[in-house]
């Protein structure tokens, strides 16, 4: 079992939310007071998929008998949609939190008066919510998360191994660090043009357990009524600062992720192409 990638991927998603934190406020039209919680949930998530990639890269190759030799397209398709599963769990209830408390902020600011806070702080918001809504009011908007996630980051890790396999020309020499995070940025890129609709989706359903009137009866009423109110280019509205937002941050992750991987498992000397097959 590989578990320097789930120690390299922590602090990878904690550096990226450093680099993506003035942005994500604005995807959100709020601003998000601290950083604690983000870190916490990210470094969390992160862990969880960049551990859960490795190992389901390992089984894959053990499960076909080639436990040396490169992977292949399809099992880094299939190890990454795993990872962007297996993260919901860990991920949905800080994201709700995160979204509740950016969306009260907006609120206060469009308002003349100053309104009652509903949450007065994450841990009080997540207490909040539990409370009026039940422990599965915490994964309220999980589903399209899943949907949103597990193609997202299939497509993400296919990306980054398939440039990185580019950039190496088939050799197994050290790759130079500009590689790995412009495959790392590309890679942020293509997963987030997979995921921008579902991510949109999800918003909504977090969103709408906060007002008093529930506007969304489910996940397909959700689809529905906003394609028909606001039509289908609501889905991609979010898409160009989701962009601008995923080649920098991660360039960050993935150059932190493989800088300390490499230092763990070899010394920190370089960092090796990925084994990617091209079966």
């Amino acid at each position: 079992m590989h578990l320097a990638d789930f120690v390299s991927g922590s602090f990878a998603g904690a550096c990226g939310v450093a680099v993506g934190y003035p942005l994500d406020t604005v995807k959100v039209h709020g601003f998000f007071k601290g950083m604690s919680l983000p870190i916490a949930t990210v470094s969390m998530t992160s862990s969880v998929v960049f551990g859960t990639y490795r190992n389901c890269l390992q089984c894959l190759s053990q499960a076909r008998g080639a436990c040396c030799g490169p992977n292949t397209k399809l099992e880094v398709f299939l190890s990454g949609m795993a990872s962007g599963v297996a993260q919901v769990s860990v991920m949905s209830p800080g994201d709700i939190v995160k979204v509740r408390l950016q969306c009260q902020t907006e609120s206060r600011r469009a308002l003349t008066k100053t309104p009652t806070l509903k949450y007065h702080g994450p841990v009080h918001c997540l207490l909040t919510i539990v409370k009026q809504e039940g422990l599965m009011g915490l994964y309220r908007g999980a589903l399209p998360i899943m949907l949103r996630d597990g193609p997202s980051y299939a497509t993400y890790f296919l990306t980054y191994a398939t440039v990185c396999e580019w950039f190496a020309g088939g050799n197994k020499k050290k790759l130079d660090w500009y590689v790995v995070m412009l495959a790392g940025g590309i890679a942020g890129m293509a997963g987030w043009t997979i995921g921008t609709p579902m991510d949109v989706i999800k918003a909504r359903l977090q969103m709408d357990g906060a007002r008093e009137i529930k506007k969304y009866k489910g996940f397909f009423h959700c689809i529905a009524e906003t394609a028909r109110v606001e039509g289908t280019g609501v889905f991609f509205r979010s898409l160009g600062i989701n962009l601008l937002r995923a080649f920098p941050v991660n360039m960050v992750v993935f150059l932190t992720y493989e800088v300390l991987t490499g230092f763990f498992q070899a010394g920190g000397e370089g960092v090796d192409p990925p084994q990617l097959g091209l079966e």
